[in-house]
């Protein structure tokens, strides 16, 4: 690793020799499948579905991958998506959906109930998000857009109230820019909400980031090469006011399509306080309708309290997984 990143790791109390597992999470019915990958599953105790594998198995060449059964996902991001408490029933958004896999873990939850919608700014990202329910058999439930998560502004309904009396040809160019349909499944529709009513119950903002706590992203530098980690990942400027006007962009939008009394969780796999505290102390300065949220459930996760009180931080030393900053906020 260069000097500039061990510093970086060094100022956030980052070992950098930490041993780091590879987590999956198996399908609900799945459980047993270790004479599959003929590899020991072990069992991530405070996190329902979730086992950690010796980072030199390859599950693509599973079966068990190839036939819908295992996820590749951190357990970190996983305790994201948890930390949102989806019910079934529920209408889900993700916001920065690609590529899937906290998407199918909304959708595991959710049952034969509820939608998930997903949004992404990149077309080839939300592809692959398109493939990945197809092939887990949760497509059915779901939609995708193309589209900014800043400016996307489609409620889980088909409403005509939420309409505006403008030409119809007008509001459907409007709407052409703004998001474009990737897939739309069966039972994705929501028809007989009161207007009042419109709005997700649950919203995942995972928001872009420079993804400085991903140990899978940061390993990509020894091909792409480190002076590009440099500009990518440790400009102070990009940092701290590019990215950060992008992430307070997502999680307001985010808010405002959250109904009343509904859940969000913001999350970065940014190990700095720029991308996170900051982004969620201004948000809340400027919101008196959101209320941070304690996350109950992580009294039992092996993480550490973010600067802000009552947000989480796991990283590698901490959790043993790849570095996230989570907030549970609730709009009164």
């Amino acid at each position: 690793l260069p000097e500039s990143f061990l510093s970086f790791l060094e100022a956030n109390g980052l070992d950098p020799s930490i041993y780091i597992p590879r987590y999956v999470r198996l399908k609900p019915g799945f459980e047993e499948i270790e004479s599959e990958i003929n590899c020991k599953l072990e069992k991530v105790n405070w996190l329902p579905g979730f086992y950690s594998i010796p980072p030199d198995v390859h599950i693509a060449r599973t079966k068990a991958y190839q036939q819908g059964m295992m996820y590749g996902i951190d357990a970190a991001s996983g305790a994201a998506v948890s930390a949102l408490g989806i019910s079934p029933g529920d209408h889900v958004l993700d916001l920065c959906a690609a590529p899937g896999a906290k998407l199918c873990m909304m959708l595991d939850l959710l049952g034969q109930k509820g939608t998930a919608t997903g949004v992404d700014v990149a077309r080839h990202r939300l592809a692959a998000c398109r493939t990945m329910l197809l092939k887990y058999g949760l497509a059915e439930r779901s939609r995708l857009f193309l589209a900014d998560g800043t400016t996307f502004s489609v409620p889980p309904t088909r409403f005509k109230q939420w309409t505006s009396r403008r030409p119809y040809k007008e509001r459907k160019q409007e709407a052409k820019a703004r998001a474009e349909i990737i897939f739309y499944g069966q039972g994705s529709g929501v028809i007989g909400l009161k207007k009042n009513e419109l709005g997700y119950d649950k919203v995942l903002v995972d928001a872009e980031c420079t993804h400085d706590g991903s140990i899978k992203h940061i390993q990509k530098f020894e091909q792409w090469g480190w002076k590009t980690l440099e500009r990518r990942v440790l400009d102070a400027e990009r940092t701290d006011t590019n990215l950060k006007a992008l992430q307070l962009n997502l999680l307001r939008n985010g808010f405002r399509l959250l109904k009343e009394a509904g859940t969000l969780v913001y999350s970065t796999c940014s190990l700095t306080h720029a991308q996170n505290e900051d982004v969620v102390d201004q948000f809340l300065s400027e919101n008196f309708s959101a209320e941070l949220q304690e996350i109950e459930m992580a009294k039992d996760w092996p993480c550490r309290s973010g600067r802000t009180p009552k947000t989480l931080r796991f990283d590698p030393s901490t959790s043993a997984t790849s570095g996230l900053f989570v907030a549970k906020i609730r709009k009164l």
